[in-house]
């Protein structure tokens, strides 16, 4: 009888220590969320920086405003000389192209005093990654096709391509537009059409010459 009751009492025991267990660890790792959370709002309340720091006016750039040269209107006149662009047309778009330019002048020198020593340049804006290289690497798979158009002439057993062959799929490609180049040009030589100049006499002008030479002469 003891022996049952002792075993009984031992496994609620049990039973108990495991439930003060459990609550003792789901409040320890609530208390850890929660500190965890909160510290995580802290760090994004507060922003560490912004692209409005390399735009003039910001306390950051206040130092480095003041060396800067300023932009007269004569110069932006002169700059839009050499772009082949209109002057603005009222003192307010002046001033607002004044603004402007100065604001991007500003971001411009802001981000070429950047340091980037031992930095390796950008070559293009793609997948530098082994696997993107090998997925933009050109092997003989894909120029199968094209070698297969080429057939090999001369002592020096240089390749050429097949112009028939070549000529043939370009007409029957439906997404190529067939259209005639020379069909609209008044006057052609050969696979060439020809542009009559103010200086270049015609054909109704040579003849024209050629028989006031040959009244003259009789």
């Amino acid at each position: 009888m003891n022996p049952r009751i002792c075993s009984h009492c031992r496994k609620a025991l049990y039973q108990s220590l495991q439930r003060r267990r459990l609550r003792t660890l789901s409040s320890a790792s609530t208390r850890q969320t929660s500190s965890s959370s909160e510290s995580l709002a802290a760090l994004l309340s507060k922003s560490t920086w912004s692209v409005r720091s390399l735009l003039p006016g910001s306390p950051s750039t206040s130092s480095s405003a003041d060396t800067e040269v300023e932009i007269t209107p004569q110069t932006l006149h002169h700059l839009l000389r050499l772009s082949a662009l209109p002057p603005p047309s009222s003192p307010s778009e002046e001033a607002l192209m004044l603004s402007t330019l100065t604001s991007q002048l500003h971001f411009v020198r802001a981000v070429r005093s950047v340091d980037t020593a031992g930095v390796e340049p950008l070559r293009a804006i793609r997948d530098e990654t082994c696997i993107g290289q090998r997925e933009q690497t050109i092997g003989l798979e894909q120029l199968k096709e094209a070698l297969a158009n080429e057939d090999v002439v001369g002592h020096a057993r240089r390749p050429r391509r097949r112009q028939q062959q070549w000529e043939s799929s370009h007409v029957t490609n439906p997404e190529v537009e067939g259209w005639d180049v020379l069909a609209g040009a008044s006057e052609t030589a050969g696979r060439y059409f020809v542009v009559r100049t103010g200086s270049t006499a015609g054909p109704t002008q040579t003849d024209a010459r050629q028989g006031e030479e040959k009244t003259k002469e009789t």
